[in-house]
């Protein structure tokens, strides 16, 4: 049996009655918080940096603002999802289970 592969979870800058979801750098927000937790842990020193988790991205798509959270975060830290899970709720956000396709590079006309 191949395990499954972790599904990822969009949050949409969305309220469930279709008004766009403020302040307008919420996803950052809510990304940049999530940033120590990634694969392997957090690195401290000179080695670090700044960036966000592959378990939580903020993106925009079709215009719309939204964060990324694979499940694998609760894997992670459980708390960590938990708190991205009811910040949609608490905040009466679209959520949707979906999966990101990578982008393709356009096809070169001949």
């Amino acid at each position: 049996m191949t395990p499954s592969k972790p599904r990822e979870v969009f949050i949409q800058g969305l309220t469930k009655d279709g008004r766009t979801f403020r302040p307008s750098d919420w996803a950052e927000r809510l990304a940049g918080a999530m940033s120590c937790f990634r694969p392997g842990g957090t690195t401290g020193g000179p080695g670090a940096f700044i960036g966000y988790s592959p378990y939580c991205v903020p993106r925009v798509i079709n215009g719309v603002k939204c964060v990324i959270v694979n499940e694998a975060l609760r894997e992670v830290e459980i708390m960590a999802w938990d708190f991205v899970m009811n910040f949609a709720r608490d905040n009466e956000l679209q959520v949707t289970e979906a999966c990101l396709l990578p982008e393709t590079p356009p096809k070169r006309s001949e």
